[in-house]
């Protein structure tokens, strides 16, 4: 690949989160029995004629506005097309030159990469540019069974924006970290579930390679109907390998359509890739030209923290770090639970810290969702102010949490019922110093004579007579300012 450049846009599909579908008043309800949710228009019966969802305009703007769109004076709408079992109307309704989104950016960040490439990032802080954001119509749902293939015309109709990236993307990694903020910022909005398990966030990738030094873009071949972003990366990384090996084999390449097989690891030819000319784009004569304005003041009023503004916040007014910050902002029910617990806490830091490190594991132990942890958020709160205090030390903090996780009892009942609480008497401790120092005048020599680590030695000693519940680091003043 050294030989080459690759370039790779995405055009990734979103199914809305409406109630009912584009153009019509079925129900959007996943899981329903096939072709119940239908009228005469999602099964393309003559006469009928599409009504434009309000509330797919609202939200379509609304990812305009969170990913920095412009939106043009008068939108439109076109007829797309084909001829496929899976659209009986034989054409999609979409948008091509004036849709409701132009423009924007989707900003990757370190975290939004695999975690074995976040070391190895070639651009750091990169923008993807954004060509367009669409509204438009799905189609129906192909079945194919041993003796034929059935349709399900409850997702024919459905609302779905086309978000379409620049080919500013470079990379398999790129690709990887380019999804994962787009599902964050579309989630975040309510602007869809973007649940790639049930069809609602689908991706095609196109990448072509030009030799380097090249300015002319070599043959644009697309992948199909992506939806893992995992597998997104696997198939960008065989496909560029494959194009570089077609290449230098002196094969030239055509415009091809092909699909990922992830159990093979590979991409496959499904056809040769129509030219927009094959799709016989003309305007929609059943629905009028459209002014966004009017829709603008509603998708603002709905406009959300944004998550990179999310984790700026947290790292600025909680005092934790960019690792935390991408963490705990990562879910949005995390993120609630997280400002729950770190609302008037001593130190926010010591909450992210036991969320991340140790609510999270037992949650998914015991496979349980943020929503319904064991734990609220003020009893942890609680916790992480007793550890502060030094009434109890981290690792009885951890045996304390255990406990909590289990019972729900509060870290304070906890601490008195096993009798963890530390020795904070100077008095006590100054007692048990002296029979250390008394005890161990080697380590006391060693370090009045420059060696500091005899002090760690001699505060163990401490613990040890006051049976892990002095506290350390008073015992370790107290044996300083002893020796000195």
């Amino acid at each position: 690949m050294e030989k080459y450049i690759a370039t790779i846009g995405l055009e990734v599909h979103v199914q809305l989160k409406t109630r009912t579908k584009t153009f019509c008043s079925c129900s959007t309800e996943f899981g329903a029995p096939p072709n119940t949710n239908v009228c005469p228009g999602c099964l393309a019966l003559p006469g009928t004629l599409p009504v434009l969802n309000r509330e797919a305009i609202e939200l379509t703007l609304l990812a305009g506005l969170m990913l920095g769109c412009e939106t043009p004076e008068i939108s439109t709408f076109y007829r797309k097309n084909y001829f496929y079992p899976d659209i009986g109307k034989g054409y999609q309704d979409t948008q091509l030159d004036l849709p409701l989104c132009l423009g924007g950016a989707v900003p990757l960040h370190t975290f939004a990469y695999p975690k074995d490439a976040q070391k190895t990032i070639a651009t750091p802080d990169k923008k993807i540019r954004l060509s367009r954001i669409q509204l438009e119509e799905d189609v129906a749902k192909f079945f194919h069974m041993e003796n034929g293939s059935g349709l399900d015309f409850n997702r024919s109709g459905m609302t779905l924006v086309e978000v379409v990236s620049e080919p500013d993307i470079a990379n398999a990694d790129e690709a990887f970290a380019y999804l994962t903020v787009l599902q964050q910022v579309l989630v975040y909005g309510g602007i869809s579930d973007a649940d790639m398990e049930k069809g609602q966030l689908r991706c095609d990738v196109n990448i072509s390679l030009r030799p380097v030094g090249s300015d002319k873009h070599g043959t644009r071949i697309e992948i199909k109907n992506m939806n893992t972003i995992s597998g997104v990366r696997r198939a960008i990384a065989f496909e560029t390998q494959r194009q570089a090996t077609a290449l230098d084999a002196g094969e030239t390449l055509r415009q091809e359509t092909r699909r990922w097989d992830d159990t093979r690891g590979e991409t496959i030819l499904m056809r040769v890739k129509e030219s927009a000319a094959d799709y016989r784009y003309f305007p929609e004569p059943d629905l009028p030209l459209l002014r966004p304005e009017p829709f603008l003041a509603a998708a603002r009023a709905r406009m959300p923290e944004l998550p990179w503004e999310k984790r700026d916040r947290y790292v600025r007014d909680f005092g934790v770090t960019e690792y935390d910050a991408f963490v705990l902002a990562d879910d949005l029910a995390l993120a609630a639970y997280f400002e729950a617990a770190a609302q008037g806490a001593a130190k926010p830091k010591t909450v992210a810290n036991y969320i991340i490190n140790d609510l999270l594991s037992a949650l998914s132990a015991a496979k349980v969702a943020i929503a319904e942890s064991p734990l609220r958020p003020d009893t942890l709160r609680s916790l992480a102010d007793i550890v502060e205090s030094g009434k109890i030390n981290s690792k009885q903090g951890k045996e304390v949490f255990a406990e909590m996780f289990t019972t729900g009892k509060d870290a304070t009942v906890i601490v008195k019922e096993k009798g963890l609480e530390q020795v904070s008497d100077t008095g006590a401790i100054e007692a048990l110093a002296d029979e250390v120092i008394a005890a161990n005048p080697g380590p006391v020599a060693d370090y009045r004579a420059g060696k500091p680590a005899a002090l760690n030695f001699l505060k163990g000693q401490v613990m040890k007579l006051s049976k892990g519940k002095a506290n350390p680091q008073l015992a370790g003043d107290i044996l300083a300012k002893k020796l000195s």
